[in-house]
Parts: structure tokens; C-alpha cells; sequence
């Protein structure tokens, strides 16, 4: 990922069709063997031995994709070199800039281009897809660039210069998406692709009150559909339906998914809300055994056919949880968001001492060389909270959210165990956070304050 100007970094593209004149794309024993054993953790031996064939079938066809000088790059590829401290990821919109008679993902293109003095070498473009709510977050089609926003032909040509991170909104989707509808409509197809009810009351209090929750919403929302009402699984809002990972479909609908990004420019894969895809009633249904065996298989999938993509993991909770995300260093997550960074710093700030930060950033370690931390001072959630429990004592969190009250900023809060709520994220510009509303300080000291 080192930056280089267009002309002198040359791009391979994948085959917008694939070529099945070439010798099939062949599982090697021991990654079959491999997946084959993650599989049977999932779902038990005999699904795995039955869907196994099927996700042999999505890598062989991803596979069929690729040009021959591709493959020849992959099996130079050494992922040791996959990141380097000169990485710098912009985080936008497809929509942060408008222009006139051109699609809004050309003139950020073009906007990136005039302005980016060699700094920028990768773009994360935030959810492109067309949604129906939470600013892309909620996909109503997984397949398809919003019109709103442009066409794949404008993702393609800003991968002739950047590399790109996608986001794989893996945990839901639209409850608009044809998937959904599907399901409401009573297509035996999709009547395991999500997690229902037929009553409310089939998830018990007990059970309800161990769910960590990332909101203070109803963990359960009613759908009036063909065979019914039924309560479905919604963590994050009523139009934000849970998948069923439990399914192995599911499962490998995603992988199929995924691997199609790939075909179209994404050099990283950002895991949103990753830590919820497994459901287990009586558990907090986050960092389940389930929930990482399938981030390893992820892991496994590109390293099979899409070696120097990277994964990493969206995971808004304390450190230790966070980190557990890069496993062993070689079967997880390539990276994580150091979550814990920007509150650390605003901390920092407020009470005019880099004690903590400094203790905490000694024994900050990757667990092996292929591994790393992405650097953030938030996202375009916010100043997350969570990262800092277990860092910081409860009284320094409490303060840091009273002084950017103070400042003008909003919190948002999630459900804890006991339903009782808990400050979740700080939202609010890094100007305002640092920088009191009204002040006698020179504005001179407040950007240096602001660019330190």
C-alpha cells in the first residue's frame, strides 16, 4: 500500500467475466481441511460436509476472474509488507462533494485528486449502495451503486489510483431489501434468513436483559407477513433486520458477496458491526466463539483467493475485546480500529496529562508481523467510548463526557445488562470537542490546539 502516482503503480483488474477455458481453481488439502473444520464448528460435521462443495463452487467461479498477471502478482505477494505507518485512509462519502453535470463519486475523485498532496493512498468510501435509512447503513441492495451516487464505472476508475476499503455490512440489511420482502411475502427460500418469533415472549426477560445492546431500542420488532406476525431480530433499529448466521446459506451468500467486492476494487474489507452476527439467547451475543470462528473462515476465504485483501474488524467495545478480533495474529483479522485512541486523547486534553495515554500506547503490540492497528481520532459514528473501559476508571470516562457536553456535543448511549443505559459515543467535530463555545483564548492557540 505504499503511495505511488498513478503512472508509475501499475493496476490489475479483475475479468469482468469468467474464463472457464483454464484449469479450474483447485482447494489446496490443507485449506479445504480447514474450512471444512470451521464449517463443522458452525454447523456440526454433516452440513459442513454439505455445504462445503458450495463454497468450493464461489471460490472457483471468483477464481475464473482473474487475469493471468494477476495470479502471477499473488504468488509474489509477501503480507508482510501489506501495511506500512505511511498508510493514510480517507474516510468520506460518496456524496461530501457535489459538481455540476458529473456523478457525485467523480467529482470526489476528481476533488481527492486536486487536493491530496500525496498523503492519501487508500479511500474508504462509507456505504455506496442504495439504503432506506442510518446513511447507507441499512442496504437495500448489496449488488448495486446508488444511482444517487454514480455506477461501478466510477469505483473502477478511482481504483486506478487509490486503493480502496468497502464496507461488508454483514450483521443486516434493509427491511425494504428484496431479501426481506421475500421473507415477508413467504418465499420458503428466505424462511431461515432471518431470526423470528412467533411471540415476543419466546425471548424471555432473562434473556433479553443479557443482550449487549449498541442501542436503547427493543431488541425484537413485529412484521405483519404472510404466515403471521412475527418478532424479528433487529440490534440496531426496526429497518435494520438481523441475518441468521446460524443458517449456512446465509453464510456463504455473504462470502459470495464479499468476494464480488473484491472483483470490483475493494483492497480492504471493513467487517461493520461484526461483533453481533451470532445470535445465542441467554448470552450477550457479542464475541461469541461462533462470531470469530467466522471472521477466521473470512480470513481464510481471501487468503484462498484474494491474497492481499485485507480484513478489518468494526468492534466498538473495550480494548481487550477489540484486540481478541486479531487472533493469533495470523488467523483473524489483518487489522483493527484502535478504538481506544481517540478518547485516550480527548482525555488527554481535558485534563492537561498524558499519563494514561502514554501507559496504554507502551503496551499497545500486534501480535505478529501481518497484523496492525488502524490509527482513528473517531468515525463517522463518532467518538466511540467503549474502547477506553477497563483503561481509564469510570470517574476520567464521566468527565470526558461532562466537559464535551459542555461543549456542545451529543452522546448517544446503549442498553447494559440490567437495562440500564450507558454513554456509547460522543458526537461531535474535534474543533468543538477541544475547543469551549465561548472563550477569551486568542484563536491563533485554539487551531493549534485543534492540529495538535
Amino acid at each position: 500500500m505504499n503511495p505511488q502516482p498513478e503512472t508509475l503503480r501499475k493496476r490489475t483488474f479483475y475479468n469482468p467475466e469468467p474464463d472457464y477455458t483454464r484449469p479450474l481453481f483447485q482447494l489446496p488439502a490443507e485449506r479445504r481441511a480447514r474450512m471444512l473444520s470451521r464449517l463443522s464448528f458452525l454447523y456440526g460435521e454433516e452440513r459442513a460436509d454439505a455445504w462445503l462443495p458450495e463454497l468450493e463452487r464461489i471460490l472457483q467461479v471468483h477464481c475464473a476472474h482473474k487475469p493471468p498477471e494477476m495470479i502471477d502478482k499473488e504468488h509474489r505477494y509477501n503480507a508482510v509488507e501489506r501495511f506500512s505507518e505511511s498508510d493514510f485512509v480517507l474516510i468520506t462519502y460518496g456524496d461530501i462533494v457535489q459538481g455540476d453535470g458529473v456523478s457525485a463519486l467523480s467529482t470526489l475523485h476528481e476533488f481527492v485528486n486536486t487536493y491530496n498532496r500525496g498523503a492519501v493512498n487508500t479511500i474508504h468510501l462509507l456505504p455506496f449502495f442504495p439504503y432506506s435509512s442510518d446513511r447507507g447503513f441499512s442496504v437495500v441492495d448489496f449488488s448495486r451503486v446508488d444511482p444517487k451516487l454514480g455506477t461501478w464505472e466510477d469505483i473502477r476508475a478511482q481504483k486506478r489510483r487509490y486503493d480502496l476499503m468497502f464496507d461488508a455490512v454483514l450483521n443486516h440489511c434493509s427491511a425494504r431489501s428484496e431479501m426481506f420482502r421475500e421473507y415477508v411475502n413467504g418465499n420458503p427460500l428466505y424462511k431461515d434468513f432471518f431470526i423470528a418469533y412467533e411471540s415476543p415472549d419466546e425471548l424471555t426477560h432473562d434473556q433479553r436483559s443479557k443482550i449487549f445492546r449498541p442501542r436503547t431500542s427493543d431488541i425484537l420488532t413485529r412484521f405483519d407477513t404472510l404466515n403471521g406476525p412475527r418478532h424479528v431480530w433487529t440490534t440496531f433499529s426496526a429497518d435494520q433486520i438481523d441475518f441468521n448466521f446460524r443458517y449456512p446459506e446465509v453464510l456463504l451468500r455473504i462470502i459470495d458477496g464479499l468476494l464480488f467486492y473484491v472483483r470490483h476494487g475493494a483492497d480492504i474489507l471493513r467487517l461493520d458491526a461484526v461483533t453481533y452476527i451470532w445470535a445465542e439467547p441467554g448470552t450477550e451475543c457479542v464475541h461469541l466463539p461462533e462470531t470469530h470462528e467466522i471472521v477466521k473462515l473470512l480470513r481464510d476465504v481471501m487468503e484462498t483467493a484474494a491474497s492481499g485483501v485485507a480484513i478489518i474488524t468494526e468492534t466498538n467495545v473495550p480494548h481487550s475485546d477489540n484486540v481478541s478480533y486479531l487472533g493469533d495474529g495470523t488467523d483473524e483479522a489483518h487489522m483493527v480500529y484502535n478504538f481506544a485512541l481517540p478518547p485516550l486523547v480527548l482525555h488527554t486534553f481535558y485534563r492537561e496529562d498524558a499519563t494514561a495515554i502514554s501507559r496504554w500506547a507502551a503496551g499497545l503490540q500486534a501480535p505478529s508481523a501481518t497484523t496492525t492497528f488502524f490509527n482513528i481520532l473517531d468515525t463517522h459514528d463518532g467518538i466511540g467510548l467503549m474502547g477506553v473501559k477497563g483503561i481509564l476508571p469510570a470517574e476520567d470516562i464521566d468527565h470526558i463526557v461532562r466537559t464535551a457536553q459542555d461543549r456542545g456535543a451529543y452522546v448517544s448511549f446503549k442498553m447494559t445488562e440490567g437495562r440500564r443505559e450507558e454513554p456509547y459515543e460522543i458526537n461531535s467535530t474535534w474543533w468543538s470537542a477541544l475547543n469551549p463555545a465561548v472563550s477569551r483564548e486568542a484563536i491563533e492557540f485554539q487551531v493549534k490546539r485543534y492540529l495538535a
